[in-house]
């Protein structure tokens, strides 16, 4: 690692980050669908779906090879790809969607739809997130870091390396996996080291970690911002410290994903001396699909030519209904055709076995030509009961600015949809443990989505009749995700709750009333 450091400062890049930068984005992405066709000819999915016909278009003009890829496979979600395909890999028949038998599920947390989703984790898959994060970890040099920084210990906060072996393979957190698989090189650095990641209960690994904090002088932490945030807050209290520099002086990195880190921005930085470097990334279970490349940059660069192949829908009314769900005649683009300042939810076509997987997420490029983008939500987490079209950036970002404009640290939040009368009603759950007027944060809250967005504003005025907030203590989140075994790691509380979700929440809420009175 302190060789790292020396590298980083004389700005050394990796190929594929050179090809990136001096390739078209469609040339790049042209060849790993190549590669990977080529890859799973003998599949049963590759025989299926006639892979040979499909190679023999990219001899041809310069776009038949996608209309012919998108007319031979159809687009498939979670359940579909899963009950059809991906079933087989898991009882351990080989050759399925990707050669070979796969050896690693990762238990993904699962936001809606199914409870738990087994995403499948090739050799192949791990080997281009180690690539990618290398690439991630060269951007460094852009940034003013000492290269002591490089022999200090980096604290990865993640699933239990301790993976449940199901059968003919194993099943546990993406982090978990490839965390058991890091380089011996690495194992110096890496904290809270293989004793302590392989504990499986998330309360005994943060009490274990507190432990050895003061052992450790660390200088990079990695992480979903709600659990750090929580870790730190047990160090500082166990110790009585001021802030979390108090016991790591060499803190000055923080590397972040998963979730908007807007909305914790103001109470994470309270527990520092000095502000941090963030980096956000782009890791889900499906692969390592972005990463932010510069310093003080909002936007995340798609990765190209690692392992995975994208598409594009435009998210509206015309692709997707009410409920997220995309229409079956909507239009796919591959990445040529795309437009800043749209939005898209994406389609993957990954080296674990995914093929024209609706990963649930809607993106926006910032850049076309560089294939920036910055995560706007889910095609199933947002709200439109009437028109209102509100995405989850529209609400981060209400959030983060009521938080300035009242000074107070709001942690968590969701979203429901309800009833006003013959009419419809939006209602906020705030976690805060700040005193704060309920009235004043609801009317500021839809002030800020009436500035940020003009259906809403338009619907304001009509259909959605009336805005309802409750503001509950924090820790009522983090309670009911324990309730739904959805406990740290990589797991999120989701903005947006809909459906049976919505009702397991009230019911949630109503117990803990009962509990109190």
């Amino acid at each position: 690692m302190a060789i790292l450091g020396t590298l980083l400062k004389k700005g050394i890049t990796l190929r594929e980050s050179l090809e990136q930068l001096y390739t078209s984005p469609l040339d790049l992405q042209k060849q790993e669908l190549r590669n990977l066709l080529i890859h799973c000819q003998s599949t049963k999915f590759g025989q299926a779906h006639s892979f040979d016909n499909i190679l023999n278009s990219f001899k041809k003009s310069k776009d038949e090879f996608y209309k012919v890829f998108s007319a031979s496979l159809p687009i498939h979600d979670y359940d579909s790809i899963y009950e059809e395909w991906w079933h087989m890999a898991k009882d351990g028949q080989k050759d399925v969607c990707w050669p070979g038998k796969i050896k690693y599920f990762a238990l993904s947390s699962g936001t809606s739809g199914a409870s738990s989703k087994y995403i499948p984790i090739t050799r192949e898959m791990v080997k281009s997130i180690r690539k990618t994060s290398m690439r991630q970890i060269l951007t460094m040099s852009k940034y003013d870091l000492p290269a002591s920084l490089f022999s200090k210990g980096i604290l990865m906060l993640g699933g239990s390396t301790d993976l449940k072996k199901s059968g003919h393979y194993f099943e546990g957190d993406l982090s978990g996996i490839t965390t058991s698989q890091i380089p011996f090189w690495f194992q110096h650095f890496y904290k809270p080291g293989k004793r302590i990641s392989k504990t499986k209960d998330w309360h005994d690994k943060l009490d274990e970690i507190v432990k050895k904090a003061p052992d450790w002088d660390i200088g990079i932490i990695v992480g979903v911002p709600a659990w750090l945030q929580i870790l730190m807050e047990q160090i500082i209290e166990r110790y009585q410290l001021k802030t979390i520099h108090d016991i790591w002086p060499s803190l000055q990195i923080f590397v972040h994903g998963g979730v908007s880190f807007e909305p914790y921005k103001r109470g994470f930085e309270k527990l520092l001396a000095r502000p941090l470097n963030y980096m956000e990334t782009y890791l889900a279970s499906e692969g390592f699909i972005a990463f932010q490349a510069y310093p003080n940059q909002k936007s995340m660069r798609l990765v190209l030519n690692n392992g995975i192949f994208y598409e594009f829908v435009p998210f509206s009314d015309e692709n997707f209904d009410e409920d997220g769900k995309m229409n079956s005649n909507a239009k796919t683009l591959k990445i040529d055709e795309v437009e800043e300042g749209k939005e898209y939810a994406m389609l993957i076509t990954t080296n674990a076995g995914a093929w024209r997987y609706m990963i649930g997420d809607v993106v926006k490029f910032t850049s076309v030509d560089s294939s920036e983008i910055v995560i706007t939500g889910r095609t199933k987490l947002f709200m439109s009961l009437c028109g209102e079209h509100l995405s989850l950036d529209n609400m981060n970002k209400a959030i983060e600015l009521v938080e300035e404009e009242l000074k107070i640290d709001i942690r968590e939040f969701t979203l429901l949809g309800d009833r006003s009368d013959t009419l419809f009603a939006h209602h906020w759950y705030i976690g805060t443990d700040d005193e704060v007027d309920e009235h004043e944060l609801k009317e500021r809250i839809d002030a800020n989505l009436m500035m940020l967005n003009d259906d809403y504003k338009v619907e304001r005025s009509s259909a959605l009749k009336e805005v309802r907030l409750s503001i509950l203590p924090t820790n009522t989140f983090y309670k009911w995700m324990e309730s739904q075994g959805k406990v740290g790691s990589q797991n999120k509380f989701p903005r947006v709750l809909k459906k049976e979700k919505a009702q397991l929440w009230r019911n949630f809420l109503n117990e803990q009333i009962t509990e109190i009175s």
